[in-house]
């Protein structure tokens, strides 16, 4: 599909989807595969160059992982880092050996050699480190990069030299300029190695010989002729939420294929105040979309009477979704064709590193209807990141509001509401979330925020209000900031502004009593609370 590809072969490091996301900036298409591919797919796939990333083991593990070894007979570069620099090392006739010191955290780094892969990437040296072994070789410049190895290159293969080195890795870079393959002892990918984005574009752009034409606009172009092609004059029905994934995806299917869409929004009665007139104002009005409008909130607010589990209540806003999906698109004739917003990482993270796997995450799809319904699935944002998205929303022309949109989780309130879900529960919770959201965005915070909502707690407790005893309910305030929901830290919010929420809730929202504010971060505890 794009002319100039990068493949990362993953061995599982922590780091695999940073440095595909690292090309991917650098406007250089790349794709995960996990270690074990077969040469053919590798073949198939035609990659001008191939990255092996990091991971946990050593070489000389029981059951280490090694990649199909004629990667290295296809003539094309490959650059190893952390693991993949020793498994190159040990693979093709080099000696890793246990650190006498593992080396963790920021390390000095000595670039002897400075052409190609380290061009321009370091500063003058003032004095040199000492190696473990040998003594200092000298060496033109220093910068400081990131390791994380137990394990280090004692002596490379034939016909490769060492570049660059630190006080405890002898070997911390290393070349075979006639093969074009080079390997990393650090992570060049992480913000913590001053130089590593210019790293990998040397690798790119210098041995690879890449173009940086891979970006949005490019993008829209070739999904919007796979989606004519696939469909051709059949209907496709596509599941919304106002979301920023499901809202992107229906829009770039419709501008692929126009009224043969519909977009099915299903009011469930756990969802935030004023969801499905911002979502008829932004696809009906702006893009003049076919939408269907249910509201099943009766139905779904019956099914969770009474249940307290979280899981619970995940699984029965799941399967009541796919029932009321499936009754609503049965209606629609001629449609054999189900949209929806499947990112990359919800694919590579269904393929675990050690190979293929048929486990898909039953959050990010609605498989139910594809097997009932007999509809054939269409994923075009499954390429991308999530940071892509929301640059692939703003070439769409999305209004800011659902670009930026914090995540918001696919059962809805339901999990913020701790305990039973009542209609009565849901409306202070829609209440006090409304005016969490309308001070952070007043103040400016709402962009740099992941996320900040309001949940209602099981409990109650005593207050007074005027001259009356009060006995009502508690709402916690919660507000985090994270680059990917995987970790989080509480947001160091102004008094000032939690005061400000903390009044009119406990003024506006006729119920509570009391608000308390999170500062618990992830981990040890989660995002949401259910």
């Amino acid at each position: 599909m794009y002319e100039e590809k990068i493949l990362v072969l993953d061995f599982g490091s922590q780091y695999t989807q940073l440095i595909a996301r690292r090309i991917r900036e650098s406007k250089v298409y790349s794709e995960i595969f996990p270690f074990n591919a077969l040469i053919e797919k590798i073949k198939d796939f035609n990659p001008k160059g191939i990255i092996l990333s990091g991971g946990p083991s050593s070489v000389y593990d029981s059951g280490a992982p090694i990649p199909d070894l004629k990667i290295f007979e296809l003539g094309i570069p490959v650059l190893g880092i952390c693991y993949g620099m020793q498994l190159m090392a040990h693979c093709l006739g080099g000696r890793v050996a246990k650190a006498q010191k593992r080396e963790y955290g920021k390390a000095e780094l000595i670039v002897e050699d400075d052409s190609d892969l380290l061009k321009g990437i370091g500063t003058k040296l003032r004095g040199l480190p000492p190696l473990i072994k040998g003594g200092n070789r000298g060496g033109k410049l220093r910068t400081t990069v990131w390791m994380s190895h137990g394990d280090r290159i004692e002596h490379c293969p034939p016909r490769f030299k060492p570049i660059a080195y630190t006080a405890n890795s002898p070997v911390a870079a290393m070349a075979n300029k006639g093969k074009r393959f080079y390997a990393l002892q650090f992570h060049p990918e992480v913000v913590h190695t001053a130089k590593g984005f210019e790293i990998l574009k040397n690798f790119l752009f210098k041995i690879c010989g890449c173009k940086p034409i891979w970006n949005m606009k490019s993008f829209i172009e070739t999904a919007k002729k796979e989606i004519k092609e696939k469909v051709g004059n059949k209907k496709v029905v596509c599941g919304i939420s106002g979301g920023v994934d499901s809202t992107v995806t229906a829009v770039l299917v419709h501008k692929s294929i126009g009224e043969q869409l519909t977009c099915i929004f299903v009011d469930n009665g756990v969802l935030r105040e004023g969801e499905a007139k911002k979502v008829e104002e932004t696809l009906r009005k702006h893009f003049h979309m076919n939408i269907n409008f249910i509201d099943a909130s009766k139905r779904f607010l019956n099914k969770l009477k009474g249940v307290t589990d979280p899981e619970k209540k995940r699984k029965i806003i799941g399967n009541e979704f796919i029932k009321v999906f499936e009754e609503e698109a049965k209606k629609i004739k001629g449609v054999e064709f189900l949209a929806q917003g499947t990112l990359y990482p919800d694919v590579i993270e269904s393929v675990p590193f050690k190979g293929p796997s048929a486990t898909i995450k039953s959050h990010h799809n609605v498989g139910g209807l594809l097997k009932k319904m007999r509809l054939k699935l269409i994923e075009p944002l499954r390429e991308l990141f999530k940071d892509e998205i929301r640059v692939l929303g703003k070439e769409l022309e999305l209004p800011d509001e659902i670009i930026n949109r914090q995540p918001f989780p696919g059962p809805g309130l339901a999990i913020r509401v701790i305990g039973e879900v009542t209609r009565e529960r849901c409306y202070i919770l829609r209440k006090a979330d409304a005016i969490v959201l309308e001070e952070i965005k007043k103040t400016g915070l709402y962009t740099e925020l992941w996320q900040a909502f309001a949940v209602l707690l099981p409990v109650k407790s005593v207050g007074v209000m005027g001259d009356e005893r009060t006995y009502e309910n508690v709402i916690a305030v919660r507000a985090v900031k994270s680059l990917d929901g995987m970790t989080a830290d509480w947001a160091r919010i102004s008094y000032d502004v939690l005061g400000r929420i903390s009044n009119r809730i406990i003024n506006e929202v006729r119920g509570v009593n009391r608000v308390v504010y999170d500062i618990s971060s992830k981990p040890p505890s989660t995002i949401e609370w259910e």
